[in-house]
C-alpha cells in the first residue's frame, strides 16, 4: 500500500496522535497539516443515553478541559417519570448548545480534537438516536475518528481517571435503568457475574416514590425519588416494617427488585386503610416506610454482592494483594447503600471504591474517558461511521452467571456492629 494513501484518520491510530511522530513526507502535505493542528489525544465526550444531555473535553491524563450538563429531572419529575419522546424532544433541543459549552469551556477547537466518543449502548432507544445522529453529523464534518461507547462501560472504568486502578477488579453497576456485577479484565473485557432480572433498583426506589406522593413532602421538593426515600429514611425507623430480601434460596448473584416493591406498595395500601387516607396524601409513618424499604435495597445488592466477591476469590479472579470493589451508577450516591457494602468488603477483604456522586450519575465525561482509554490502546475506533448503530439493549461482557449459581456458594451471616445497619 502506498504511503501516500493512509488516510490522516488512519494515521492518528497507528501514531496515538503523537504530534511530529511521522515526518510529512509519509503522509502527503494535506494529511501532515491537517495533523499539526491537532492536539495529542484530546477526545470529545457525548452522553445522552437516558434523560441527561452531557458533553466533555479530556486530555490524556484525564484532565477535564470543559464539560456541561442539562438535567431534564424537574420535567420528568412532573410527569411522573421519564417519557421517551420527551426526553427525545429535550435532547434534540439541547444537545448542540451543551456540545459548544463543553467546547468553548475547554478552549479547544472541533479541528484540534483527536477523536470523539459517544454512548451508543444502551439506554432509551430515542435519545441514544440523537446524541448518534448529532455525533456522526459532527466526525464527518470534522473529519474525525469516531469511537461508540457502551454507556456501563463507561461507567464501571470511570474511577480509573480519578485514581490508578489496575485490571482485574470487580464492579457493581447500580442505576435507575441497571443492576449488574461483573469482573473488569480489560477496557473492553467484561466477565457478567449477575444482573437485574426484571426492574433496576433506582427504578424501584422511584416507583416506592410516587407510591409515597413525596413529592408532595415539603422536604422533598425537586428531588428525585431515590434521593427523597435517603433523605426521609434518615428519620425513619426500619425495624417498624419487615419487607423480605429477595431470592435467598438462589445461590446466584442476579437481583430482583419488583418483589421488594410489590411487598412495600402492599404495606402503603393496608396502612392507608388503617389511617383513613386517600391516595396522594402523605402517611404518618412515611419516613419508617422509606427505611424499610431502602434497607431491604441495600440488603439484597449487599447479598448478591457478597457471593460475587466469594465467587471470584474461589476461583482466583481477583488478586490477592489489595482487591477491589467499584461501586458505580446514580443509585451508588445513596450514602446508606454505600455503608452497607463497605461492611461486606471490610468483612471479605477488598477496597470499596465509588467515584464522587457527580460522576456516579450519567455524565459526559465518563464518556470521554471511556474513549480516551480506547484511544490510548487503539481498541475501537471507527473508520467507517455509516455502520455505526445504536442499541438500546447491549449486554456487558461475557456472561458467566450460570457458573456462579452452579458454584452453589452459601453466604455466612455477617454480624454488623453499627447501630443503623444491625442485620444484613
Amino acid at each position: 500500500m502506498s504511503v501516500l494513501k493512509i488516510s490522516c484518520d488512519r494515521w492518528l491510530q497507528f501514531s496515538m496522535f503523537a504530534r511530529g511522530s511521522v515526518p510529512c513526507v509519509f503522509l502527503g502535505y494535506k494529511a501532515c497539516r491537517r495533523a499539526s493542528q491537532i492536539r495529542p489525544r484530546l477526545v470529545l465526550g457525548i452522553e445522552t443515553s437516558c434523560d441527561e444531555t452531557g458533553a466533555a473535553v479530556l486530555d490524556e491524563t484525564g484532565t477535564i478541559l470543559g464539560e456541561s450538563l442539562h438535567s431534564q429531572k424537574e420535567v420528568h419529575l412532573k410527569a411522573g417519570g421519564i417519557i421517551p419522546p420527551v426526553a427525545q424532544r429535550l435532547h434534540e433541543e439541547n444537545i448542540n448548545r451543551v456540545v459548544q459549552e463543553a467546547l468553548d469551556r475547554s478552549g479547544v477547537a472541533p479541528r484540534e480534537l483527536g477523536a470523539v466518543a459517544t454512548t451508543v449502548k444502551p439506554g432509551l432507544a430515542l435519545s441514544l438516536g440523537v446524541g448518534l445522529r448529532f455525533s456522526l453529523s459532527f466526525v464527518r464534518r470534522h473529519e474525525k475518528p469516531f469511537i461508540p461507547i457502551h454507556h456501563m462501560e463507561a461507567h464501571a472504568l470511570t474511577v480509573r481517571m480519578l485514581r490508578q486502578v489496575d485490571f482485574p477488579f470487580l464492579v457493581l453497576l447500580v442505576s435507575g435503568g441497571h443492576s449488574l456485577l461483573a469482573l473488569a479484565r480489560g477496557i473492553d473485557d467484561f466477565l457478567l457475574l449477575g444482573q437485574t432480572l426484571d426492574e433496576a433498583p433506582g427504578d424501584t426506589l422511584d416507583k416506592v416514590a410516587r407510591r409515597l406522593s413525596l413529592v408532595n413532602h415539603p422536604e422533598c421538593r425537586g428531588l428525585g425519588g431515590g434521593q427523597a426515600i435517603e433523605l426521609l429514611a434518615k428519620g425513619g425507623d426500619r425495624l417498624r416494617f419487615q419487607f423480605k430480601s429477595p431470592m435467598g434460596q438462589h445461590y446466584d448473584c442476579n437481583f430482583s427488585f419488583a418483589g421488594i416493591r410489590n411487598q412495600v406498595t402492599m404495606a402503603i395500601n393496608k396502612t392507608e386503610k388503617q389511617e383513613g387516607i386517600e391516595p396522594g396524601q402523605l402517611l404518618s409513618c412515611v419516613q419508617d416506610i422509606a427505611a424499610a424499604a431502602q434497607h431491604t435495597v441495600a440488603s439484597h445488592i449487599a447479598k448478591r454482592t457478597h457471593r460475587a466477591i466469594l465467587f471470584c476469590k474461589a476461583r482466583d479472579l481477583l488478586p490477592q494483594n489489595n482487591p477491589i470493589l467499584v461501586v458505580s451508577g446514580g443509585v451508588a450516591s445513596n450514602d446508606y447503600i454505600r455503608d452497607t457494602l463497605r461492611i461486606v468488603t471490610d468483612a471479605t477483604g477488598l477496597q470499596l471504591l465509588c467515584p464522587p456522586a457527580k460522576f456516579c450519575t450519567d455524565n459526559g465525561v465518563m464518556i470521554a474517558w471511556n474513549g480516551l482509554e480506547r484511544l490510548k490502546e487503539g481498541k475501537g475506533v471507527v473508520s467507517h461511521t455509516q455502520e455505526v448503530a445504536y442499541e438500546p439493549r447491549a449486554r456487558l461482557g461475557r456472561d458467566i452467571s450460570t457458573e456462579v449459581r452452579d458454584a452453589t456458594i452459601k453466604l455466612p451471616v455477617l454480624k454488623l456492629k453499627t447501630k443503623s445497619y444491625n442485620c444484613i
